[in-house]
C-alpha cells in the first residue's frame, strides 16, 4: 500500500511538473514554433514574381502543416536581384528569384538563357521552362558551379522580352548607335554589339529615371514588367521585338537548405513544383492582359517589327556564346532545340 501510494504521488508530481513545463514552454509540449523564411524579389507583388512567391508560401505552409512559413519581400525591399543572390549565398535571405542574366553573377553558365532569338515562340518558351530535363540540368549547373546557393528550378516573370523607347523600333537600324539598357551579362552585350547598339548596364530600379533623362534611349523587358513599373510613362512606344526570353531561377540558400530535414526538403521541392506549374502559364496570361491595358492607356504598340533584321544577326552568335559559357550551357541549348 505504501509503495503504491508513493508511486501514485510520484506520478502526480511528475505529471504536474510536465504540465507546468508545457505551460511555460508550449513549443516543447506542442511542437516547435513555426519557422519563418524570407523570400526576396525585386518586382511588385502583383507581378508573376509575387504570384509565384505567394503560391509557393501557401503550398509550403500546407505541406508543413504550418511549421514553415514564407514572408515575401517584394519591390526590391531586400536589394536588387544580384544583391539578393549574394544575401542568399551568405544565408541572410532564404529564397530569391533572379533573372537568368542576374543569376549569372554566381553561376555564369545560366546566362545561356539570355541568348537572343533562342525561342521561335512563347509556346516553346513555356515548354522549355517546365521541361523536367532542363530544370534538372539547371539544378546540376548550380550544384557544380555555384557556392552558397542551390537552384530549385526555372520560372518565368513574363513571356518574351521587347524593346521600348520614345520612338518605334521597326528594324535593327533603329537601335544602331543607341544606348540600350540590358542586364549585365557578356551574353547580352555580345548581341547588342552585333546589332550596332551601345549596351548599357544599370540596376532595374534605375531604368525609369534613365529613360526619362536620356541616360539610356532604349530599354527592354517583358510586357507585364513594362506595365507594372510604369516604364510606358517615359518610353511610350513598345515595339514587339520578342528578342529574348524572360527566364528566371528560384534560389534557396545552401545554409537554409542544409538546415532542413529530409521531409522539409521534400516539402520545399513539392511547393516549388506546384507554384511553378501555376505561375508559368499565368505569366503569359499576365502579358496578354497587360498588352490590352497598355493599349487602353494609349501606349503605342508597334507590331511592325522586322525581327529577321535582328535574328539574322543573332543566330550566328548563339552557338559561339553557348560554347564560350561552358558544357552546361551547351547541354541546355541542345535540350531547348530538341523541344522545338
Amino acid at each position: 500500500m505504501t509503495d503504491r501510494l508513493s508511486l501514485t504521488r510520484r506520478s502526480f508530481v511528475g505529471a504536474s511538473a510536465a504540465a507546468a513545463a508545457g505551460l511555460a514552454f508550449p513549443a516543447i509540449a506542442l511542437g516547435a514554433e513555426p519557422r519563418t523564411l524570407s523570400f526576396a524579389y525585386d518586382q511588385p507583388r502583383e507581378t508573376a514574381y509575387g504570384i509565384f512567391a505567394d503560391k509557393f508560401a501557401d503550398k509550403l505552409g500546407e505541406l508543413s502543416k504550418g511549421a514553415l512559413k514564407v514572408q515575401g519581400y517584394p519591390s526590391g525591399q531586400l536589394g536588387s536581384e544580384p544583391e539578393a543572390a549574394q544575401k542568399v549565398r551568405s544565408g541572410d535571405v532564404d529564397f530569391t528569384v533572379n533573372a537568368a542574366a542576374n543569376a549569372s553573377t554566381i553561376a555564369p553558365q545560366i546566362a545561356v538563357f539570355s541568348l537572343e532569338y533562342l525561342y521561335a515562340d512563347e509556346k516553346l518558351l513555356e515548354k522549355s521552362v517546365l521541361d523536367p530535363g532542363i530544370n534538372d540540368t539547371v539544378r546540376k549547373l548550380f550544384r557544380s558551379t555555384a557556392t552558397g546557393a542551390i537552384a530549385l528550378g526555372m520560372i518565368m516573370q513574363t513571356g518574351l522580352r521587347n524593346m521600348y523607347a520614345k520612338f518605334p523600333i521597326a528594324s535593327v537600324n533603329d537601335i544602331k548607335g543607341k544606348k540600350v539598357r540590358v542586364q549585365a551579362t557578356k551574353t547580352e552585350d555580345a548581341f547588342m554589339n552585333a546589332y550596332g547598339a551601345l549596351p548599357t548596364h544599370m540596376p532595374f530600379g534605375q531604368v525609369y529615371t534613365a529613360l526619362q533623362t536620356g541616360v539610356v534611349e532604349v530599354a527592354e523587358n517583358g510586357i507585364g514588367t513594362y506595365l507594372a513599373n510604369k516604364h510606358y510613362e517615359v518610353a511610350p512606344v513598345l515595339s514587339l521585338t520578342q528578342h529574348e526570353a524572360n527566364n528566371n531561377v528560384i534560389l534557396v540558400s545552401e545554409k537554409t537548405w542544409n538546415s532542413f530535414d529530409k521531409n522539409q526538403q521534400r516539402w520545399v521541392e513539392q511547393a516549388f513544383a506546384f507554384a511553378q506549374h501555376y505561375e508559368v502559364p499565368k505569366s503569359l496570361e499576365i502579358d496578354r492582359d497587360s498588352l490590352d491595358k497598355l493599349r487602353k492607356l494609349s501606349v503605342t504598340v508597334n507590331v511592325n517589327v522586322d525581327k529577321k533584321s535582328l535574328s539574322n544577326m543573332a543566330h550566328p552568335i548563339i552557338d559561339k556564346e553557348a560554347t564560350a559559357l561552358g558544357p552546361f550551357a551547351e547541354q541546355i541549348l541542345k535540350q531547348i532545340r530538341a523541344l522545338g
